[in-house]
């Protein structure tokens, strides 16, 4: 299912939820399937398929079309005025967390068009706006989800982030590009996180009651990996397997005392 994305498919049904509002909208149709193609792609190149000719062809439009975005006026202006609403500009085409992904699970296309992760980095490390905005699609306008114009993360002061699951996924894909010291709130969490570990590594933070939420949902797909979180333990495994995975990632020599 994941190739018969990538190959542009115009089969009605792969368009799934969007089927339904799709009808007489070909813009829609045409945008819902540009986002699936971006997830079947991150989704191939996270499961390792990543010298496979058809993934690196679409992972390399992908980078060609937010590069173009990148290098253009929309990158500072991204939005118009729609009566009421803001609207993101038609012709902007910024970073999604799929394209994100994508790129970092591919190492060697890192290695190919090293410039534009630099660029891609400097941008992702910006404050995003804080205006909301719609993305009009045809005759609707859909709420984005994925689109970045910005840094995705936000953290108080002490580095407490707000949305726990989607940071630690974040931190992660920054480390595998080689951008986490791009990124200074990502690197504040980090510490944080890591000041709340003991002395075996575990994370232990005080007065955890509950299990960590992602009022996002952008880290569901992964997070928890354990749907057990009834006792303190399972609610600590998640965040102490992924700050060792990211420890790793970043060639850091892990010690436990």
């Amino acid at each position: 299912m994941f190739f018969r994305l990538l190959s542009r498919d115009e089969d009605p049904a792969l368009l799934f939820e969007f089927s339904k509002p799709a009808k007489g909208n070909p813009e829609l149709a045409t945008w819902a399937r540009g986002l699936m193609r971006q997830g079947a792609t991150a989704a191939l190149a996270h499961g390792g398929h990543v010298e496979d000719p058809r993934v690196r062809g679409a992972a390399h439009r992908m980078a060609s079309d937010v590069s173009q975005f990148l290098r253009s006026e929309l990158a500072e202006k991204p939005f118009v005025r729609k009566g009421p609403r803001t609207v993101l500009h038609p012709e902007a085409n910024p970073p999604t967390t799929l394209a994100v992904a994508t790129l970092a699970y591919m190492p060697g296309l890192q290695r190919e068009r090293a410039g534009f992760v630099e660029r891609l980095g400097a941008y992702l490390s910006r404050p995003a706006p804080k205006r909301p905005f719609v993305v009009h699609v045809g005759k609707r306008s859909v709420k984005p989800s994925y689109e970045l114009l910005g840094d995705p993360l936000m953290a108080d002061a002490a580095g407490h982030p707000k949305d726990l699951p989607l940071a630690l996924h974040w931190i992660e894909l920054l480390v595998r590009l080689g951008q986490l010291g791009s990124s200074p709130t990502a690197q504040r969490i980090l510490s944080r996180l890591l000041s709340e570990c003991d002395p075996q590594g575990v994370w232990n933070p005080a007065n955890l009651r509950g299990f960590p939420k992602s009022p996002s949902g952008l880290a569901d797909f992964s997070f928890p990996l354990e749907l057990d979180a009834k006792s303190p333990e399972h609610r600590k495994v998640d965040v102490t397997f992924r700050l060792a995975l990211i420890a790793k990632l970043a060639g850091w020599t892990l010690e436990y005392t």
